[in-house]
């Protein structure tokens, strides 16, 4: 990519951070969305400084496990995002998703500019009507973000053998294939 490209790419560039569960699950995801620029694996919300998968996996520090989305507005929108993690999960379940059960795994949306707390509630005003329970997902207060370990990101990508992979992480992308087929590569 030459430069000129690059500084336009930078210029249409935005982040969401989401969670939906494993971070896997919603990296998986992400990594196949046509105008994703970068997805990264981490954790927000906690009160444990510089916090790791497994002080994160015992539900006590307050982070989510989460995925830091970076995408191209001249591609994809906001909207589509969330209309992607909606699809991707189930938002109605407090605290879990499936298995994964504990706060760590919950349906939240980080704020990370003012302009965000507005576009996550209209997507969770948008997605209730394909719901029949009430949607847990919460909006949460501007956190700070802290990247995953280096052997949780692309996890699906070096592992997709693993059962893990073949029995929670596929049906997620199949789902999601069949509703935003047009947005997936």
């Amino acid at each position: 990519m030459d430069n000129q490209s690059n500084q336009q790419e930078n210029a249409n560039a935005r982040t969401l951070i989401v969670g939906g569960g494993c971070f896997w699950c919603q990296d998986a995801v992400y990594r196949q969305t046509r105008g994703v620029l970068e997805s990264e694996c981490g954790y927000i919300g906690g009160h444990v400084q510089q916090p790791n998968y497994e002080q994160v996996s015992t539900g006590t520090t307050g982070h989510a496990e989460a995925v830091k989305v970076t995408f191209d507005e001249s591609v994809i929108d906001a909207d589509t995002i969330l209309d992607i993690l909606f699809a991707s999960h189930d938002p109605t379940t407090l605290n879990r998703q499936g298995a994964d059960v504990g706060p760590q795994y919950r349906s939240a949306l980080f704020p990370q500019a003012p302009e965000d707390k507005e576009l996550f509630e209209r997507a969770i005003e948008r997605h209730q009507k394909y719901w029949s329970d009430p949607i847990v997902t919460t909006i949460e207060d501007e956190a700070t973000w802290w990247p995953a370990e280096p052997e949780h990101q692309n996890f699906y990508q070096r592992n997709p053998n693993w059962g893990y992979c073949q029995v929670v992480i596929n049906p997620k992308l199949a789902k999601v294939r069949k509703h935003y087929s047009a947005w997936l590569v």
